[in-house]
């Protein structure tokens, strides 16, 4: 029996990238409003490929993260029930409307901002990793019949990112990677606007996903259903993108610079620190003790 597919995807939706992206200089200006005709029609494909597949999106905002739609809980999320329309697939419905009014609900919640603080893409990531852990792993409380593990439900994450690098968030970043690689999730990164992102190719490289910088944004649905729409484990059978160069560079733990060369405590903290500290703040270990490494190695396996 084919295993349903969970869908995890995480927006990021900072209005100051998005502003960025729809101006008419870009060579493929690509406005928010045109984005989430895009995500909708994607989001709609994935919950019409199977019955059983099941969906949450988390938004990436300044400073928060919030869930946005889930399959198992759409009720706690909308105000007002929506009218049914017998010219509409009722799942489709309710996907766009909780969407749109979710966002718009957080959006207009922002207000001005003198300085707009950095997107909670790491909640977001968190928030995603805790969801697919409490569906795949339901407690002996919650249900009376115990799930067939051979039906359970086939977890990817896909995020959507226009924000730049956020150094300070690398050791948050790796900590959300370990914890996907025990869970066995895939994660999906969608670069849509900026450059590209060194934790984020990362994160895809070492659960085994796929990254890609959209060089058309024009063409952004196309990109989502060939590349993300299918579950992992349909990829071994098809030519799934996959990364010619990665990025293995790391933040040094005291700057939160990101670095070519640098430090590391092999035995100790595994702290990275750059080649002009004599010594780490984490264990305070001196450089007598650090080996030295001509390019950051890419990190181990969380076993």
């Amino acid at each position: 029996m084919e295993k349903a597919s969970h869908l995890s995807v995480i927006v990021d939706l900072s209005p100051t990238q998005w502003h960025l992206s729809a101006q008419a200089t870009n060579p493929y200006p690509l406005p928010v409003e045109t984005f989430l005709s895009h995500l909708l029609a994607f989001l709609n494909a994935h919950i019409a490929s199977k019955h059983e597949n099941t969906l949450a999106v988390f938004g990436a905002f300044p400073g928060k993260s919030v869930m946005l739609y889930s399959s198992t809980e759409t009720s706690t999320l909308v105000d007002d029930a929506q009218p049914l329309d017998a010219n509409s697939y009722p799942p489709f419905k309710t996907v766009d409307n909780t969407m749109l009014q979710q966002i718009t609900h957080e959006l207009e919640a922002l207000g001005h901002m003198e300085e707009e603080p950095p997107c909670a893409l790491v909640g977001a990531l968190t928030k995603a990793l805790c969801y697919i852990n409490r569906i795949t792993h339901p407690s002996a409380s919650a249900t009376s019949v115990a799930e067939d593990p051979a039906i359970l439900s086939e977890p990817h994450i896909l995020i959507l990112s226009v924000s730049p690098d956020l150094s300070s968030s690398y050791i948050p970043v790796m900590n959300s990677i370990f914890s996907a690689q025990k869970l066995k999730v895939t994660i999906d990164v969608c670069k849509i606007y900026g450059p590209d992102t060194v934790f984020l190719q990362q994160a895809a490289h070492l659960t085994n996903g796929s990254y890609i910088y959209l060089e058309r944004r024009d063409a952004l649905l196309q990109y989502l259903i060939m590349s993300f729409l299918s579950p992992p484990s349909i990829r071994k059978v098809l030519a799934a993108p996959t990364q010619d160069k990665i990025d293995f560079r790391a933040a040094c733990f005291c700057h939160k610079n990101i670095v070519d060369i640098g430090f590391v405590v092999p035995s100790v903290c595994q702290n990275q620190v750059p080649v002009e500290n004599a010594s780490t703040s984490e264990c305070g270990s001196t450089n007598t003790s650090f080996g030295k490494l001509s390019k950051l190695t890419p990190p181990y396996e969380y076993q």
